[in-house]
């Protein structure tokens, strides 16, 4: 476990590492993540086909733009490059693999939610995550900086299987 820093918590200047450790004490499985990342995928995947299915091409580039320049400045070099290669990919597959109606993309957002919900009835460890509940309580910003990180937070678990930092 790693000491807090002081700061409270931001979206523009994320402690990476804090997020990692408190994704680890619900996340700490193998099984877990991969569900994880296969379901974060799919609602990636929903995510990004409704927004190019509502909004025009050079909208969607600055704001996969601005958050890619958040996590460079956030994120471990290698991590970030493992990100960006990720979401090459993702981009890709909404670009030549689109649903073929705009509203499918709605279905799938729930089915994966509850997919991803789910996996805790498989998948039941759990450590404390008190240690984490001042400095990270529920509501719109932490919603925020997980939306963002929580990607490279599981593929950070999945490709270096980094449960420590030091």
């Amino acid at each position: 476990m790693i000491a807090l820093s002081e700061r409270p918590m931001n979206l523009f200047k994320v402690e990476f590492e804090e997020l990692y450790q408190r994704h680890l004490c619900r996340h700490s499985q193998f099984g877990v993540n991969v569900i994880h990342c296969v379901t974060l995928c799919g609602i990636w995947y929903a995510f990004g086909g409704i927004l190019d299915w509502l909004m025009p091409l050079p909208c969607l580039i600055i704001l996969g733009v601005g958050s890619f320049i958040l996590m460079l400045f956030n994120l471990p070099l290698r991590l970030f490059l493992i990100t960006a290669l990720w979401g090459i990919g993702l981009c890709s597959i909404i670009h030549y693999a689109p649903l073929p109606w705009g509203w499918g993309y709605l279905i799938l957002v729930p089915l994966f939610h509850k997919l991803q919900t789910g996996r805790h009835q498989i998948y039941s460890i759990e450590n404390d995550v008190e240690v984490f509940r001042r400095k990270y309580p529920p509501g719109a910003l932490l919603y925020s900086v997980l939306m963002l990180y929580e990607l490279p937070i599981v593929l950070n678990y999945l490709v270096f299987r980094r449960e420590d930092w030091s």
